[in-house]
């Protein structure tokens, strides 16, 4: 049994370093050490008592470089190798699970959020739960997760070469599907209401960016030579905002909502029919959204030091994930190192 020291959200707006102990759970499991854990948007509803599916307290973080501290006999994972995690335990027998889709498994148990997660010094996890990370660096370990929700919602999306595609919001996850829609071939827009976040997702992504004043909307409608998007991707966690981005869909486009939000979502179903828009939901990722973030890492077309904006540790985050909850000035994704 191992001690550690672990970053509590007690309850909303409340966090606490702690004492805890961990072993392994189950002889086949993996005991990790989180080394890097990227601070996500769902990390800063949970602190502030938004996220749907979560009880206190809980211990975050779900985005994961860990350090392997102890293997299964006989296993091909040694002490000391670097992954990176995937956090979404499925239970493999689901109707979700037996349609290849344990993303969205009946009985789905997210790290940091229905279990304690990675803001802490140990974990027990199942060796499929790893992803080989080999030639990547912590930070760029820690920043697979986020980037696969990208990922995946994009080929929920279904984006091809030539597709107007209109990503709302500049936050990371917003980020992480322009660059996944970009390297599908899409022809890419970026909508935040603050400007600094859409020039940022501009220079970063390489795509285009509006902000959603009069003549931000203007111009982003006439970059899709006022015809509506093919694909239009919410990421901002506003009901509001997911409720507007109907009116953005093309003509028989297609809507994926990646945001995920307490309130109802209502739409004008005349302008739905009409449109014979497709809507669909994304949620988390699956192996070979992972396998497709690595690649595009390790070919540079996901470009983590750029996403990477502020660091803190374990007893720094008690003070900086509070603040950075609502002040975003230059914040793009914080990490929290572990020694």
């Amino acid at each position: 049994m191992h001690s550690f020291e672990a970053l509590v959200c007690v309850e909303p707006g409340k966090l606490r370093l702690e004492k805890r102990h961990a072993a392994r759970l189950d002889p086949s499991h993996v005991l990790v050490r989180p080394r890097r854990v990227g601070i996500c948007g769902t990390d800063y509803h949970i602190y502030e008592g938004k996220h749907p599916f979560l009880q206190y307290p809980r211990v975050m973080g779900h985005e994961l470089g860990v350090e392997v501290v102890e293997a299964p006999a006989g296993s091909d994972i040694r002490p000391g190798q670097i992954f990176a995690v995937n956090p979404y335990l499925s239970c493999g027998h689901c109707i979700a699970c037996r349609r290849g889709k344990p993303n969205c498994c009946v009985r789905i148990s997210v790290l940091g959020v229905h279990q304690d997660g990675g803001m802490g010094n140990l974990l027990s996890l199942p060796p499929g739960n790893l992803i080989a990370a080999d030639g990547l660096t912590l930070d760029q370990c820690a920043a697979v997760e986020f980037l696969a929700i990208g990922a995946h919602a994009v080929r929920r999306g279904g984006v091809g070469p030539g597709d107007r595609v209109l990503v709302v919001g500049g936050g990371p996850i917003g980020l992480g599907v322009a660059i996944f829609a970009k390297r599908a071939g899409g022809m890419v827009a970026v909508l935040d209401r603050e400007a600094e976040r859409a020039q940022a997702a501009a220079g970063i992504v390489g795509v285009q960016a509006f902000t959603g004043d009069e003549t931000g909307l203007a111009a982003m409608a006439a970059f899709a030579a006022n015809e509506g998007y093919d694909v239009v991707f919410d990421a901002t966690g506003s009901p509001r905002a997911m409720e507007q981005g109907f009116d953005h869909v093309a003509h028989g486009g297609r809507y994926v909502l990646v945001s995920v939000v307490k309130e109802p979502i209502t739409f004008m179903d005349p302008d739905f029919h009409r449109k014979e828009m497709t809507l669909l939901g994304s949620r988390n990722a699956t192996a070979q959204d992972f396998e497709t973030v690595v690649a595009a890492i390790k070919d540079g077309s996901a470009a983590v030091d750029r996403l990477i904006t502020h660091r803190t540790d374990l007893a720094g985050a008690v003070d900086d994930l509070p603040r950075w909850a609502t002040q975003k000035t230059g914040l793009i994704k914080a990490i929290i190192e572990i020694a």
